[in-house]
């Protein structure tokens, strides 16, 4: 299980939960309409965000866009 509390863009210290709630108010469907969001800037400095995750884990802004896609978060 994921725990929804863990940073994805550290960068921006935003978690699974945060990136979540923010793609869910403005109704991003792809990971584009995501980094350039001005609402909540992510994915904007170092980008490990994007790919391979922060601490290379694979958790990453489109697993977290799927996640609400499928209902899941």
């Amino acid at each position: 299980m994921i725990d929804f509390e863990t940073e994805i863009c550290v960068c921006n210290s935003l978690t699974i939960k945060d990136i979540a709630q923010c793609i869910k108010e403005n109704d991003f469907h792809t990971l584009e309409d995501l980094l350039q969001n001005s609402v909540r800037p992510m994915g904007d400095k170092c980008e490990a965000c994007h790919d391979e995750g922060y601490y290379n884990d694979g958790l990453n802004l489109p697993m977290v866009l799927s996640m609400v896609k499928q209902n899941k978060i």
